[in-house]
């Protein structure tokens, strides 16, 4: 099987800042070696597939307890002791967590719509906070740094809907914890690709300090002194299972943690790139007026779609093979780390963002491909909650405002960051639609 050296990738990753280009360098080598490919980081053997071909047929391979295999620095963090976690666990571990809740409660295409009013009220607050943004600079219209906004969006949203409370994220005056916890986030995604090193371990243990903190001694334990007099009618996730106790106290904090981290940055990146779509005519005619093909309480849903096609939030999908598997004439043996990169079919991620999306049209087909978060028993636990406040959201924002790219704006390019995330602000004007 091709691929690049051991010492090659050594001086890509550490000597040509690799880590940020991790997206670019998977098409590099899908060009240069073909869509299947080994690389070795030390005594580590990855097979990269590119393509959506050869990996659906490594995802048709799965048995009920998919091992994803790249998740050990997070189960190597535990403040106290062994806790069952249903993002990093792996085999029958996962399995018993995935069949508890929280998977139980959100992980059907109705659970999400049970959130709306929690959403929506979240959403006025954006609307109102873009508002003030606005306000306060020169011309009336700008926004700086609009992934901030909706980093702070979707993590006031996610609070309402693990702990039923408000974080104040979209206040003037943001709560110092709520500043913290957001500083910690942001150092957890930071430190979490290198920490194989000291330094970087130090930093990512210090940041999952800071999340377990957030949620347990500020919202699980406020919850815990008064859960209710019993499992309430609107369906909202810390009480009941505090009500229910399927889950012991640890694995409650530990679950909520990891959902309210997995949901904020996921969310907020692909808000930012599917407003820099948005902004395009074509695709703004058909969100307020809508077309023979399509209305418009469709528009988001594949505007959010065709997004995540041209900048997948997640530019690879890993996976520790359950069986012996032969994939494009090659070999892979049972155990071995298979990193899926359908990246090749994304062209966003080749142009700048600027001209990303120009003259397009949004496709009315159903786009078969692999996405990293809805594909496999193994998907995305949080999808339909992100889908929900990424699809109000832009309905109220396109509706309400034509969205324009600030002149001042430099070149955006994608980068890998944890994440695949804008590598400059993103600044975009906010202009009132005329009735």
């Amino acid at each position: 099987m091709p691929g690049p050296s051991a010492v090659s990738n050594l001086i890509e990753f550490f000597y040509r800042d690799g880590f940020s280009r991790i997206h670019e360098i998977q098409m590099e080598h899908s060009q240069k070696y073909g869509k299947i490919f080994k690389s070795r980081f030390g005594p580590q053997l990855v097979v990269s597939i590119a393509g959506r071909g050869s990996g659906c047929q490594v995802l048709r391979t799965e048995g009920v307890a998919p091992q994803r295999g790249n998740m050990e620095s997070w189960k190597e963090y535990r403040p106290e002791g062994p806790i069952y976690r249903t993002l990093s666990q792996e085999g029958e571990d996962w399995l018993k967590m995935r069949r508890h809740p929280p998977g139980q409660l959100i992980m059907r295409p109705k659970d999400g719509l049970s959130f709306s009013d929690d959403v929506n009220a979240v959403v006025e607050d954006l609307v109102k906070r873009v508002d003030t943004l606005r306000s306060q600079q020169s011309d009336g219209l700008t926004v700086l740094n609009i992934n901030d906004l909706f980093f702070k969006y979707a993590m006031e949203g996610m609070a309402a809907i693990l702990y039923e409370d408000r974080l104040g994220c979209l206040e003037n005056e943001i709560p110092q914890k709520s500043q913290d916890y957001i500083a910690a986030l942001h150092l957890m995604f930071s430190s979490f690709k290198m920490t194989m090193y000291a330094g970087p371990w130090q930093e990512f243990c210090s940041s999952w300090d800071g999340l377990f903190s957030f949620s347990t001694q500020i919202h699980a334990d406020k919850r815990l002194g008064d859960p209710g007099s019993g499992v309430p009618r609107r369906l909202v996730m810390l009480t009941h299972m505090l009500v229910t106790r399927e889950m012991n106290l640890e694995e409650i904090y530990a679950n909520m943690t990891e959902m309210l981290l997995a949901g904020v940055d996921t969310t907020s990146f692909t808000l930012s790139w599917a407003c820099l779509l948005a902004r395009h005519p074509e695709v703004s005619r058909r969100s307020t007026r809508g077309d023979e093909d399509s209305g418009t309480r469709d528009h988001p849903h594949r505007l959010v779609k065709e997004t995540l096609r041209m900048f997948p939030v997640l530019p690879g999908n890993g996976r520790v093979t359950q069986d012996d598997l032969v994939v494009g004439g090659y070999f892979i043996p049972k155990g071995v780390r298979v990193c899926l990169y359908p990246t090749q079919e994304f062209p966003g991620l080749m142009t700048s963002v600027q001209t990303a999306g120009s003259g397009r049209t949004l496709r009315t087909g159903w786009i078969i491909s692999l996405h990293p978060v809805r594909h496999g028993i193994r998907s995305c636990i949080g999808r339909r909650i992100a889908e929900l406040e990424m699809h109000l959201a832009l309905t109220q924002l396109v509706q309400r405002f034509q969205i324009g790219l600030c002149p001042v704006t430099e070149e955006i390019k994608a980068k890998t960051h944890g994440l695949l995330c804008p590598a400059a602000p993103i600044n975009l004007q906010f202009a009132d639609r005329q009735p």
